[in-house]
């Protein structure tokens, strides 16, 4: 994948050296780094320079981020994809159940990230798998993969920074009050690699939600999170007396589905170069439809 970026140095940039120019435009040292190891990835009209060279107005600086070979460890693997929004710097997909999004223990071949590596290895392409939000194997809905460096710079940055909103929708057991905010902290729990547990010694965790709908001893919920702490809206669901049915680790209730109802119903976040506002959503899958079904 190989990505451009052009800049016009205005008066109000004159005299800054390239690199003070790209630290003020949400380039990270590690981007500059990457920048600084070949020759021609930064140049200033048309002539390859280091980043300590002084700027003038009305020059043309422009930066080349090429990914010469695609992620090391994730073979490519032909699979459905369910694209929701693509363009120059970013990917959106809804992603189906029972898929992580990187390769793991039992799912080195069926995993998000081999699919996306195929996808752009059909274009001939290759391709750095660069998972912005991460959410778990069996939560379905949507994910931003960013498609260059420098984006997945800004884009990690923006979780890190809480500027990027995700909303989901649950599921959850009996009627969830009208609406609420749940603040308990969330740490390991001791002997296991995989569990999280409520611990007053652990990381702060805050969600809110608010109900939509009950149906069959079930309540359809819109969760959004001020953090964003492994298995928090399982938890935090489950502490307050309405696990999710189906969570295999915290409520192995499958009597009205197979997995955890959970789904990354909407993001919100500005792109990462245009800077323009995107919001996606995504229905509800038909699994959890069937769940609420009179």
């Amino acid at each position: 994948m190989k990505r451009s970026f052009r800049y016009e140095i205005t008066e109000k940039d004159a005299g800054k050296t390239v690199g003070t120019f790209l630290l003020e435009h949400e380039y990270t040292p590690t981007c500059i780094k990457f920048l600084k190891k070949a020759a021609g990835l930064i140049t200033v009209n048309g002539v390859w320079e280091f980043v300590n060279k002084p700027l003038k107005e009305n020059d043309i600086l422009e930066t080349v981020f090429v990914d010469e070979e695609s992620s090391e460890n994730v073979p490519s693997v032909e699979m459905p994809l369910d694209i929701v929004y693509e363009d120059e710097d970013i990917l959106v997909l809804n992603k189906a159940a029972n898929l992580p999004i990187h390769p793991t223990k039992g799912y080195e071949y069926t995993n998000l990230a081999n699919g996306v590596v195929h996808y752009y290895e059909k274009q001939g392409i290759p391709f750095v798998f660069r998972s912005v939000n991460r959410i778990d194997k069996d939560t379905t809905g949507l994910v931003i993969i960013a498609k260059n460096m420098l984006s997945g710079s800004i884009l990690g940055e923006a979780m890190r920074n809480r500027g990027i909103h995700r909303t989901y929708l649950a599921i959850t057991e009996g009627e969830l009050p009208e609406r609420g905010t749940i603040d308990l902290p969330i740490g390991r729990r001791e002997g296991s690699a995989v569990e999280r547990c409520i611990d007053e010694n652990g990381a702060k965790a805050v969600t809110h939600y608010e109900r939509l709908r009950v149906a069959k001893g079930h309540s359809l919920a819109k969760v959004s999170l001020e953090t964003g702490r492994t298995h928090q809206i399982r938890l935090h669901m489950r502490a307050i007396g309405h696990p999710l049915p189906a969570d295999v680790l915290y409520n192995p209730n499958f009597r009205v589905t197979r997995r955890h109802a959970l789904h990354s119903w909407k993001l919100e976040f500005l792109h990462p170069i245009t800077k323009e506002k995107l919001c996606f959503e995504q229905e509800l899958p038909e699994d959890m439809k069937k769940i609420l079904e009179d």
